[in-house]
């Protein structure tokens, strides 16, 4: 038992402060659950991913992100087959869900500063930069907001919780 105990008591001497650094240092690393996301063309507040929006945000501690959004609702497809799915069953799914991932950075404060999107399902992201011009994270406690400005202007805003 004693030997359990000395090995339990190494193993968080060396990860706590890690563990400790990386939660003082950077504001949004973890998992996170989307909770709500509205799309604003022209001061219409829409469910940007209907009215069961599901989605996933990981920050790793070694500034790599996973984001994966989708609309709950989304049909099935008749096929079970991903590749053989209609032109109608396929522009729902294209429209309604997306995911990519990437690298991201935050400042001297630990606050998001930006990411690189490395892979996408919407190919045209793919390689694209964003900072806080265009994408804005702020944490507040286990709650966190964010807002993306799309190319054209329209803005969606996203609430996340974080995961225990």
């Amino acid at each position: 038992m004693s030997i359990c105990r000395a090995i339990w008591a190494l193993t968080f001497s060396i990860a706590s402060p890690a563990v400790a650094q990386t939660a003082a240092g950077n504001q949004v690393v973890g998992t996170w659950r989307m909770t709500s996301a509205t799309i604003d063309p022209g001061g219409k507040n829409i469910a940007a991913y209907g009215e069961e929006p599901n989605g996933l945000l990981v920050f790793t501690p070694d500034m790599h992100f996973v984001e994966v959004l989708s609309d709950a609702n989304v049909p099935r497809f008749a096929s079970d087959a991903r590749g053989q799915g209609t032109d109608d069953e396929n522009r729902a799914a294209m429209a309604r869900n997306i995911g990519f991932f990437g690298t991201y950075t935050v400042d001297e404060k630990g606050e998001f500063s930006g990411n690189r999107v490395e892979g996408a399902t919407f190919p045209n992201w793919v390689g694209s930069v964003r900072t806080r011009q265009d994408l804005t994270l702020v944490v507040a406690g286990d709650r966190m907001t964010e807002r993306f400005r799309r190319p054209e202007g329209t803005e969606i805003r996203i609430e996340w919780r974080r995961v225990k």
